[in-house]
């Protein structure tokens, strides 16, 4: 992948013809040329090569950030330093927002290209016409990332003698460094935005040996799909996988891949995640009037939304589209279904239809009838399922048993595609393998299980770690935990600001942070935290650090129900007293009334559960818990509530701050 508009030696670079290397950078420029664009290039050429004939190093215009689906400016190196150059031509001033993405390119480097892990990188934000000294104060980074350095056009030659008078001794073998491998871990919104502007997965995933090969799964996907269609068949696909292995990015690679309408494998993608998709279609259109201004075109929001929502829908949606046309087949002949094991069970279904639908007659589960709207098509239909372990949060979730019953009971004919790895309890382990293995047409695929977690990109155990967290193995915990806590902090304290504090400290330019909580944690209004209150996802997950309502603020705070699918890059775990450790299990309880009420019902104790699950699993890169105090003058959160619970998570080897 030719990951720059123009690349030299800063030498070659300083002699060459201005218009040769504009002509360059125009051919490998496939959008229309602004005149802005274009002059601002002119002036970054004139500048760079008036102020780098004294050193020597490589220059790259334009540098390609697939997961960001942005380009950074221009990147040198010289010596040991990677220099990340953001220009604002004509700005009198250094915004924030400017040098949170300054920021956000030099640690998409850091993170995610193997030739820049242990080189040390400086991010510079230069507004031309800044009059005046912006006081950067250098010091050698701790980690080898500099803070992001401010200066105009007259200072950089000074800005980059300052930084490499600081590291001296070190040199960066820039063959090797071309060469390295990309390999990011976007997260859904940033995959989701990459793949719908055209970039495929093998673009914005990894496929390093530490890590499960998303494009062979998505090209399993696509086999099975194309397969069924010239063989006139019907199959139902299972992908499975830990939290955060990147189910749902094979789901979007197979959806993006066939967008157009007029494409015979054209595919919808389709979730039962309420927050997740407004999220997605959130982002989509927010993008596409960003991009448009871009071209220098204009779109309203509106009608960016009215187009995304063709390609990203709601579950619920296609399903009143099949109850009002109940002869009449999907355009799609593939649908996608992510968060699988969330479809609604046959009582559930039932009592929603009835009651809500007007339809006393229904005699359906979700899956199945969700599988009858495909099997309309009367030549062949896939159905894709995204299927998470234990993840079911929700009363009447009916998992993976619920779509493999479906087949068995009232589509026969139909093919089933899945893994034989389904070994682990959050699936029903042998079970569902032989549940599976008895149905007529079943065909096991390794490659549809992704076996690790993509979202902790600095340690893949994560999510072992809190398996076994929750199922109380006390001393493989506390092995993996070694394991994972040098590359992945998490933290425990008593104290709600402190957890704040940390997650401040932690994150850089635009990572983002947030707290999270059980839905059952009502006891916490004590802290200023306030389950109950309305929290609308698409502000939590999208707005910036200006808007109250974003999860940067640390006020309003997510449940399960509003993270599960999406993630943050730091997280603070309130963790109340609904879901209590003793020596002997855990106990549940929710909160009714005046008092805490013990959830004997074993279905209500898994959910509860798999909900801890999914909160102790969203953070990519490290997470703070928080277990309070208590107060024994409050019947309701007394410090025995809560004093178990701490010190199980203290001994598992929580670091407390």
């Amino acid at each position: 992948m030719n990951r720059a508009y123009y690349k030299n030696t800063i030498a070659s670079f300083c002699t060459d013809d201005q218009d040769h290397i504009m002509g360059k950078m125009v051919v490998e420029h496939h959008f229309a040329l602004l005149g802005t664009q274009r002059d601002a290039w002119v002036e970054q050429i004139l500048l760079l090569q008036s102020i780098l004939s004294t050193f020597s190093g490589h220059i790259y215009f334009e540098y390609s950030i697939p997961r960001m689906g942005k380009r950074i400016d221009v990147l040198l190196i010289i010596g040991g330093v990677i220099f990340v150059v953001e220009f604002k031509v004509g700005a009198s001033s250094f915004l924030g927002a400017d040098l949170d993405q300054v920021t956000d390119y030099a640690l998409d480097l850091r993170n995610f290209h193997e030739g820049s892990h242990d080189a040390y990188i400086a991010p510079i934000l230069v507004s031309t016409d800044f009059k005046g000294d912006p006081g950067t104060d250098l010091t050698q980074p701790r980690d080898k990332l500099f803070s992001p350095i401010c200066c105009n056009g007259a200072k950089l030659e000074q800005v980059i003698s300052r930084v490499l008078a600081l590291i001296t001794g070190t040199s960066l073998d820039t063959a090797y460094w071309e060469s390295s491998g990309y390999k990011p871990t976007p997260t859904i919104i940033e995959a989701t935005l990459a793949l719908y502007n055209g970039h495929s997965v093998v673009d914005i995933s990894r496929s390093d040996a530490g890590a499960i090969n998303l494009s062979k799964t998505s090209e399993s996907v696509a086999k099975i799909i194309k397969y069924s269609r010239a063989n006139n068949e019907k199959a139902i696909i299972f992908v499975t996988g830990v939290p955060g292995a990147g189910k749902t990015l094979v789901g979007l690679n197979v959806a993006t891949a066939h967008i157009d309408k007029d494409d015979e494998l054209y595919s919808v993608f389709l979730s039962g995640n309420g927050p997740l998709v407004s999220i997605l279609q959130e982002a989509l259109a927010r993008d596409k009037v960003e991009r448009s201004k871009d071209k220098g075109e204009k779109i309203r929001i509106g009608e960016a939304r009215s187009e995304v929502k063709a390609f990203i829908q709601n579950v619920h949606h296609f399903r009143d589209d099949g109850l009002a046309n109940l002869e009449q087949a999907p355009i799609e002949h593939v649908a996608l279904f992510d968060e699988a094991q969330r479809a609604w069970d046959k009582k559930q279904t039932v009592d929603f239809m009835r009651m809500k639908k007007g339809q006393p007659n229904f005699n359906q589960s979700e899956p199945e009838f969700l599988i009858s709207c495909m099997d309309r098509h009367r030549d062949w239909a896939v159905v894709v399922c995204l299927v998470g372990g234990g993840q079911e949060i929700n009363k009447g979730e009916a998992g993976i048993f619920g779509w493999s019953q479906a087949v068995k009971e009232s589509f026969p004919d139909w093919k089933i595609y899945a893994s034989d790895q389904l070994s682990d309890s959050e699936y029903g382990g042998e079970t569902t393998i032989e549940d599976l293995r008895s149905i007529k047409g079943s065909t096991f695929i390794p490659q549809l299980h992704l076996k690790s977690s993509m979202r902790s990109f600095r340690s893949e155990n994560v999510s072992l770690f809190v398996k076994q967290l929750l199922d109380l193995e006390l001393s493989q915990a506390q092995d993996t935990f070694k394991e994972i806590s040098e590359n992945y902090p998490i933290v425990l304290t008593r104290n709600l600001e402190t957890g704040r504090e940390w997650l401040r400290e932690q994150a850089r330019g635009s990572e983002r942070y947030g707290i999270v909580v059980s839905s059952q944690a009502e006891r916490l209004r004590p802290l200023g935290v306030h389950v109950k209150a309305p929290v609308n996802p698409v502000n939590w997950f999208l707005d910036g650090k200006d808007h109250v309502r974003s999860s940067y603020y640390l006020e309003d705070v997510a449940t399960e129900f509003h993270v599960q699918g999406l993630e943050l890059d730091w997280a603070c775990l309130v963790w109340d007293a609904d879901f209590r450790y003793t020596p002997e299990g855990w106990n549940n309880f929710s909160f009714r009334g005046n008092k805490w009420q013990r959830i004997k019902k074993e279905e209500r104790q898994i959910y509860q559960k798999n909900a801890y699950r999914v909160l102790l699993t969203r953070a990519r890169q490290g997470m703070v818990v928080v277990v309070p105090e208590g107060d024994d003058n409050d019947l309701t959160r007394p410090r025995s509530y809560y004093d178990d619970t701490y010190r199980y998570l203290e001994e598992v080897g929580l670091k407390v701050v």
